[in-house]
């Protein structure tokens, strides 16, 4: 689900004179991560219950919305008021955890505080994810 995004384009069929374009679906951007694969079923139980009891969830089916402390914030971020809270938004897969790099708003699409993270806001989140694998006792 996260950083692809779909578009439709044309190439040209050697193999079929009557068709003169092939048509493909590409994904044209990438989306930094950090990934946890191979949840075993009873720890992605346990996940979910933790994920949804603490955390906003979006109404989309499994993404969750983790928001960042506001000392952690980079100027740019900080100075949008309106923009705030920000958050990294975290997709739960019945096999991995997906924590997408990019901190976001729900208040706007686009926006110039919406930045990858900072190394800072990286570390954090991953340490806030291991905190949690390691209070529920999931494996890794």
């Amino acid at each position: 689900m996260f950083g692809f995004e779909a578009r439709l384009f044309g190439i040209p069929n050697a193999d079929n004179p009557n068709l003169r374009f092939s048509w493909f679906y590409a994904s044209l951007r990438c989306m930094k991560q950090y990934v946890i694969d191979e949840l075993r079923p009873s720890d992605h139980k346990r996940l979910k219950q933790y994920l949804d009891e603490n955390f906003v969830v979006s109404d989309l089916g499994g993404l969750y919305w983790v928001p960042l402390e506001p000392e952690i914030l980079t100027a740019c971020q900080a100075e949008h008021r309106k923009c705030q809270p920000h958050y990294f938004a975290l997709e739960l897969l019945p096999d991995r955890l997906a924590c997408e790099l990019l901190v976001r708003t729900r208040n706007s699409i686009r926006c110039e505080c919406i930045q990858y993270a900072t190394d800072r806001q990286r570390n954090w989140l991953i340490d806030l994810i291991d905190a949690i694998f390691e209070k529920l006792e999931l494996k890794t």
